[in-house]
């Protein structure tokens, strides 16, 4: 990655057109050849950019440029829709390049793995007295998050999510007319587990039979980890 900052002033042509007057910016030039433009405002947000593929070049600035003070023009044409970017410099105050490397990517905390290992650890969440069956339960139609006995020997399949919508409902009432045909398993119930269960998804369990349950994953990870809690 290459970082510029520069006295700069910058003109988008294109789909949209757009200009930036005379300021002091910081320019990322990244290895997957996008461009952003930046302040020191807006957050994350860039001022403009342009997305791979695309091309630089350094052209000559004009004469009546060249009077006005542009040092340099960069052009930076994307290679599909014709779009381009054209940045004056004016003035470099820093220009830095960096290797980083592989990025091994974002890994979020939170996710629906997280939420099964965690249910399944505090099994008792999904009732007292259950115990777990196992995780991943394998059916023709892909895997049950948990399957789980109750103390009087009937079968609880749980599906769990982050968010929970009415396909969460659907995919887990299919799970439940599969696991019924099984009279080793049958009767099996569900239980609806997830994070925020909308309304629609909760009146929809409802009609199926389908008991819901929201999981607290702030007290579930705290539970987990041994980590005091105040309520």
């Amino acid at each position: 990655m290459r970082l510029v900052i520069a006295r700069c002033s910058v003109d988008y042509s294109g789909r949209l057109n757009a200009h930036l007057p005379l300021a002091t910016r910081l320019i990322l030039l990244k290895a997957d050849g996008s461009v952003l433009i930046h302040s020191d405002a807006l957050s994350y947000k860039p001022l403009n950019w342009m997305q791979p593929p695309c091309s630089i070049t350094v052209e000559e600035a004009s004469e009546d440029a060249a009077a006005a003070g542009v040092r340099e023009c960069w052009r930076v044409a994307h290679s599909k829709n014709g779009d381009a970017l054209l940045i004056n410099i004016f003035e470099v105050l820093h220009d830095s390049s960096h290797d980083l490397g592989v990025d091994p990517g974002l890994q979020k905390d939170g996710v629906e793995a997280d939420l099964q290992r965690l249910l399944a650890e505090q099994v008792e969440l999904v009732g007292e007295g259950v115990s777990l069956v196992r995780r991943e339960y394998p059916t023709a139609i892909g895997p049950v998050d948990l399957l789980v006995r109750d103390p009087a020997g009937g079968t609880i399949a749980v599906e769990v999510k982050r968010r929970g919508d009415i396909d969460g409902v659907e995919q887990l009432t299919r799970y439940l007319e599969l696991l019924n045909r099984d009279p080793h398993l049958a009767p099996v119930s569900g239980v609806f587990a997830a994070q925020e269960i909308k309304p629609q998804a909760k009146i929809l369990a409802a009609d199926r039979g389908i008991r819901c349950l929201t999981l607290d994953y702030a007290a579930m990870k705290g539970v987990e980890s041994g980590a005091p809690t105040l309520f």
